[in-house]
């Protein structure tokens, strides 16, 4: 199973491919900015990129796969979480690059499905396995293994499908939350946190290790715990999210792959609200499942809304949806992983 960063005490919003040759072929395989293909966000469409081409590390670097043969492809890593385990949705997203490379352009994934089995090792290249599992007329499906050290850490199973329209169609009411603009960051709420006199050094040190990391997205919670208080909380948390850096206009596929990175990241953390008391000793994913619904923009704002329905027998279960700025659903997630915490209540941080 692929080994996740622990969720530091109840601040589990604060928890939590191969360098590219002059472009990256990541987007010259599945489409370059600007090209046609609709990733049409709606509302809230960002400026073209800034002067010196920021492009998204996440395009650039942490999902540009090295082709070794047909079906064959190798990762490399750009963040690794202070637990030295890799990333889980490093390895979704990069399952993904993979499998879509396997497609024609026209087909777009709607859904993948993945389960985590052996810890991944941040000291060498992961290498993704193609299998044409089935080429239909309308849906095609792909699966994928990830290889470390001869042994597979992880599968992975997507479905791409033919675009067809349809008059059955509905969805959920996206929640009405203040938007990002009017909401600090990540960085500048652990910034706050750590002007606090009365924080505890061992947390302050904590904080600052995860203030110093180089997470590839950006990211507002919207209802941020206090992280001062044990008190249970409900197990749900709302945050906008978007890829550091500019993507732009490309394959969907793309702007796919990148939701993937995205949605793992403090996902599970959701499932231990209830239990702040709790230090964690273990958490890692389990698997992990997403459904794509619309087109977006993975470096624009999305609301990523997750809540916890059960937790139990050291699991926890954890769901979660992804909303353009417009209010269309895009992306739904699902996941289970295993959270192992310590008997005895952890004392306050103050």
């Amino acid at each position: 199973m692929a080994a996740l960063a622990p969720r530091m005490g109840g601040a589990s919003w604060s928890a939590v491919l191969v360098g590219s040759r002059c472009r990256s072929r990541f987007t010259e395989v599945m489409g370059a900015p600007g090209d046609a293909g609709g990733a049409g966000a709606g509302p809230g469409s960002g400026p073209p990129p800034p002067p010196g081409d920021l492009r998204s590390v996440l395009i650039t670097s942490v999902l540009n796969l090295e082709r070794l043969e047909v079906d064959l492809f190798r990762g490399q890593h750009h963040w690794v979480p202070a637990t030295q385990h890799l990333f889980g949705g490093q390895i979704v997203g990069q399952a993904l690059v993979a499998a879509a490379h396997a497609v024609s352009r026209d087909e777009q994934v709607h859904s993948l499905h993945c389960y985590f089995v052996r810890t991944g090792d941040p000291k060498v290249p992961v290498l993704y396995e193609v299998e044409r599992t089935r080429t239909g007329k309308s849906f095609s499906v792909r699966s994928v293994k990830a290889i470390q050290h001869g042994k597979p850490i992880f599968t992975c199973q997507a479905s791409f499908q033919l675009s067809q329209g349809s008059p059955v169609q509905h969805q959920f009411t996206m929640p009405t939350v203040p938007p990002p603009e009017e909401l600090l960051t990540q960085e500048e709420l652990i910034q706050k946190f750590l002007q606090n006199p009365n924080v505890a050094e061992g947390y302050r040190k904590r904080l600052t290790k995860i203030q110093a990391q180089d997470v590839p997205i950006d990211i507002k919670p919207v209802n941020p715990p206090d992280i001062f208080s044990s008190e249970p909380q409900e197990p749900k948390q709302l945050f906008w999210v978007r890829a550091r850096g500019y993507i732009g206009e490309t394959d969907m596929k793309v702007h796919c792959c990148v939701a993937a990175y995205i949605s793992d990241y403090a996902f599970l953390g959701t499932a231990l609200l209830p239990h702040r008391q709790y230090r964690v000793k273990f958490m890692v994913s389990l698997d992990h499942s997403m459904w794509f619904h619309a087109p977006f923009r993975a470096d624009h704002w999305m609301l990523y809304e997750c809540e916890s329905p059960w937790a139990g027998g050291c699991r926890g279960l954890v769901q979660g949806r992804l909303w353009r700025r417009d209010g269309v659903l895009a992306v739904t997630c699902a996941q289970e992983g295993v959270i192992r915490v310590e008997q005895t209540p952890t004392q306050s941080k103050l």
